[in-house]
């Protein structure tokens, strides 16, 4: 099956790190012209200077706060007026936000809120931001990277982190109902546990030896993800052998 994105124009955000990096690298790869937003933007400023894509793709960094609307609005539109176009989005931003498990009682308002915003609410500005555009065109694809933890017990224990992750597989499903009509299609990739991150490298060397294993022997391919795993979802998901398929959420777990 040869995916390709010659000439379309592609938004990632979380761009920076391990699934979000690898999704923009994919999509380049694939001849797109890809925006690669991220709100650390210290760091985005250092990736992708050296990089050539044999697809004939090309990225451009884009530093973004997802949680800023009137941010989100501007990039859209500047990238539209650049472009003539946005055919795809992809909401990678967001995880835990540097947070760690702590007892409910002790959950502050502001870290509730951290991790509800990035993941949910930074969603539902990159998608209300594409829609008018993809209307106008008559198509439009959008993924968001959910979580296993929005489909179950989230291994990091954080309360707002598997409230965040069911609620964006929520807002696929409500989306999908509502822009099918204008031929877009909003669907959602759930990765399993990965080693992506400085918090989930974190979260994995806080365990100990025999809880490392307990983790990989509750997956049936006994191996982490990798970003590549991830991206290659995304991309059926934003080709045109998805052109039927929308709201979903492909749960990409290395297990049933």
């Amino acid at each position: 099956m040869d995916i390709g994105f010659k000439d379309k124009t592609v938004l990632v955000t979380g761009a920076v790190r391990g699934i979000g990096r690898t999704i923009a690298q994919a999509f380049a790869e694939r001849g797109a012209k890809v925006f690669a937003a991220d709100i650390l933007s210290d760091e985005l400023d250092g990736l992708f200077e050296d990089e050539s894509f044999a697809g004939g793709g090309g990225i451009t960094k884009l530093p973004l706060d997802v949680t800023d609307s009137e941010a989100v609005n501007a990039a859209l539109q500047d990238i539209i007026a650049k472009t003539g176009a946005i055919d795809a989005v992809v909401h990678a931003a967001g995880g835990v936000r540097g947070l760690s498990a702590q007892p409910i009682e002790d959950v502050s308002d502001a870290d509730w809120q951290a991790i509800f915003q990035a993941n949910v609410t930074g969603a539902f500005n990159v998608v209300r931001a594409a829609t008018p555009a993809m209307k106008k065109a008559g198509t439009g694809r959008v993924v968001i990277i959910s979580s296993r933890a929005g489909l179950g017990v989230s291994l990091t224990g954080i309360q707002s982190y598997a409230m965040s992750k069911a609620g964006q597989i929520g807002l696929v499903r409500q989306l999908a109902h509502e822009l099918g009509p204008f031929g877009i299609t909003v669907n959602s990739v759930a990765p399993g546990f990965m080693r992506t991150s400085p918090d989930y490298e974190r979260q994995w060397q806080s365990y100990d030896e025999a809880k490392q294993k307990a983790v990989m022997d509750r997956i049936a391919m006994r191996r982490p993800g990798q970003p590549e795993d991830i991206a290659h979802a995304v991309l059926f998901f934003a080709s045109d052998y998805a052109g039927w398929v929308t709201g979903q959420t492909l749960a990409v777990t290395g297990s049933p």
